[in-house]
Order: C-alpha cells, then structure tokens, then sequence
C-alpha cells in the first residue's frame, strides 16, 4: 500500500524548516482503491478519521498510517522517539476559501505528515507552500502540490509557517500528527468531533 522505500531514501530537508516531501508515496493500485473507497465528505473542515464511513481500503490506510512502521520510520527520519507518543489522523474533502491561511501547526503537536489523494491539480490555489514567514505567502522554500498520494512531513516549531492559495472545491488531504500528551489528543479530539457532529446539522 505504502512506498516505504521512498521515504526511506527521501531526503530530509531543513529550508525554511526541517521537512520531507516523498511523491507517490500511495502505491498507484492501492491510491486508487483508496479514492474509491473514501468516505463522503461534503463539508469543509478536517473530520476525525474515527467518524467517517470508508470502505475497507481507507480503513487499512488509517491503520497502517498509525502502525509502527510508519512511527519508526518518521522517527528515524527526523531523529526524534515518537515510538511510544500518541497519534491524531484527521481527514478533508473539501476546501472553503478561507482555508489555507498561514499559520504554524500547535506546540501541543511533534511532527505532522499530510497525505494528498487527488488526481492532477492544475489550480496555483490549494498548493501548500513551506514557508520562510509568518505574513508573505510569496516568500517559500517549497511547493507541494496536493497530488498522486504525495506526502509532506514537517516538524512542528515555532517557524514552521505553511499555508496556500485560496482554492474552493474538493481537495482531499490526511493530516497524522504524533502529540505530545495524552490530554492533548482528547482535547483536540473532543474538538474535531463536536465540530463534525455540528456540520451535519447545519
């Protein structure tokens, strides 16, 4: 399902930010089974992956992305312990104009992987850009387009701004972040899930 030997052998990156960009890290056959079975979401916002209905090949890529593999290699490649640390895994399906805004990701978080799952992207809106400040969305050191089962990681510091250009309409993304604590995990996930309870009622 997962090109572990990419990420492997990707290199790890540290302008503006420590980070690693692996393309194609979904397997072809795999990334399509996975889009086939991904849960409707009709709504922006990120939703836990707990709360929606996939088929059973989503449901393996949740389980494999929160597997140890997956934690060992990520901690190999930034040098960091996160064996033993909690993980949040959150998805999206859709993209409301505001999103995207700059913004660095909360202290409460260690490292986070985005997965993209979209097919070609054409749009300048909805790239993410690894940025070198907290108020220019031209001033970055990278651009990663939200394609193909592409996979960013990034550790989580106090300059790791990131943010794209406004872009409505689907855009299908994974986000997995290894925490800090435990209280911090039920506290963003009390938070996510109220939130989804309340879209589905808006």
């Amino acid at each position: 399902m997962l090109n572990y030997s990419a990420l492997r052998d990707a290199p790890l990156h540290g302008d503006p930010f420590d980070h690693v960009i692996v393309p194609n890290f979904i397997l072809p056959d795999a990334l399509a089974a996975i889009n086939n079975n991904f849960p409707e979401i009709n709504y922006p916002g990120s939703f836990p992956a707990s709360s929606l209905s996939g088929g059973p090949e989503f449901a393996a890529l949740v389980e494999t992305l929160q597997g140890q593999e997956m934690a060992t290699l990520m901690g190999k490649k930034f040098s960091i312990d996160i064996g033993m640390r909690p993980t949040m895994l959150t998805v999206r399906g859709q993209c409301r104009a505001r999103d995207g805004q700059i913004h660095r990701d909360s202290g409460g978080k260690i490292l986070t992987v985005l997965l993209y799952l979209n097919g070609e992207w054409t749009n300048d809106g909805g790239q993410l850009r690894l940025l070198r400040s907290a108020n220019d969305i031209e001033d970055y050191a990278a651009t990663v387009p939200p394609v193909a089962g592409t996979l960013l990681a990034f550790r989580c510091s106090d300059h790791a701004w990131h943010g794209h250009k406004s872009f409505v309409g689907e855009r299908r993304s994974m986000q997995l972040n290894w925490v800090r604590s435990r209280s911090y995990l039920w506290k963003e996930s009390f938070r996510h899930n109220l939130s989804s309870m309340i879209k589905k009622f808006v």
